[in-house]
């Protein structure tokens, strides 16, 4: 028998942080050598795990977006939720679509100028197909305890109401066995969160319901209270800053063709490239000013910096995250085999 390899992260508490259920990341190419499909390889890690748990698979080979728009280097290509060593039928599990490469989606996605610039040999995966969800919301599994809302960004627990925000791009960090941050989400993400760009696959919000430059949570001042509560495992700063700077070499303009995110902000200001804000509703700009990125910040006139000098300050630009504490991925997630 041959062995199926993944990374867990155990529910419970995690370097002061709760984790509310059982975090699991497979790669596709360890599936694909075991000769299993992807919903049987998620039912074996699932049968290996008595409490609720999340599931995410990656294909390392291809590309997606996060939910600003920042194009990265590998993507989910399912999602799962189990309990008591079962994922539900019905609606414990949800695969990903591949989108072919056409001038027209281009054009009403932007952003996507990214693909062949910068990722001209990769498949592009994103969200579910809308018309195949059973559950219309949020590209969202569940099986008992467990749930993993947008796309496997967010895994919750259904009963104590808990939840973990998991980041694509650190996500892609766990999977490279890269370096991560864990602390408390804090008011600048949860505003960044909703600076979202319309895509018809999207792995947030599907039928491009929000165009680049709107916000996803229209709350004005209260945006940075929605998610600032729940913990978070997000890629380390230095290689969140290659991921917003690779985009904004390509020509994209915060605002305008990728969300306008403090993060995306702050990069964009030391490359002294402006966003559109006359792209910009007043909710989205009410909701970045709450948190400090305000009018005066965003046209501040700073030095300009390389990349590379980004990349090194990048913990000292790059706002957000609560008391941040930054971990080697090998430090705080488990490699675990299942017999197939």
């Amino acid at each position: 028998m041959s062995k199926l390899k993944y990374k867990i992260i155990p529910e419970g508490m995690l370097e002061g942080v709760y984790i509310p259920v059982s975090a699991v990341f497979i790669d596709y190419a360890d599936v694909k050598a075991c000769n299993l499909t992807m919903l049987e390889a998620c039912q074996k890690v699932a049968a290996e795990i008595p409490g609720p748990a999340g599931y995410n698979m990656f294909d390392m080979t291809a590309a997606t977006t996060n939910s600003n728009g920042i194009m990265l280097d590998g993507a989910m290509v399912c999602i799962a939720a189990s309990d008591y060593g079962k994922i539900n039928k019905d609606f414990g599990y949800m695969e990903m679509v591949e989108l072919p490469y056409t001038e027209e989606l281009i054009i009403e996605e932007p952003h996507l100028k990214q693909w062949m610039k910068s990722f001209p040999d990769r498949k592009l995966i994103m969200g579910p197909d809308p018309s195949k969800k059973n559950i219309p919301i949020h590209n969202a599994v569940l099986t008992g305890r467990a749930g993993n809302n947008n796309s496997g960004t967010e895994m919750m627990h259904y009963i104590n109401m808990e939840e973990l925000l998991l980041p694509v791009s650190g996500q892609i960090e766990i999977m490279k066995d890269g370096k991560v941050e864990v602390g408390g989400t804090g008011w600048t993400i949860s505003v960044g969160i909703g600076m979202v760009v319309g895509e018809e696959y999207g792995r947030i919000v599907p039928h491009r319901q929000w165009k680049c430059g709107k916000t996803a949570h229209h709350s004005r001042e209260y945006a940075k209270y929605l998610k600032s509560h729940i913990p978070i495992i997000a890629a380390d700063k230095c290689e969140l800053a290659k991921s917003i700077i690779k985009a904004l070499q390509t020509g994209v303009i915060p605002g305008r063709d990728i969300g306008a995110a403090p993060a995306v902000l702050a990069v964009a200001k030391y490359m002294k490239i402006k966003p559109d804000i006359d792209n910009m509703e007043e909710d989205a700009l009410a909701e970045l000013a709450s948190v400090g990125c305000t009018m005066e910040w965003i046209m501040e006139d700073v030095e300009q910096l390389s990349p590379e000098e980004i990349v090194a300050k990048a913990h000292e630009i790059i706002p957000g995250i609560d008391n941040p504490k930054r971990y080697n991925v090998s430090d705080i997630v488990q490699v675990r085999y299942v017999e197939v």
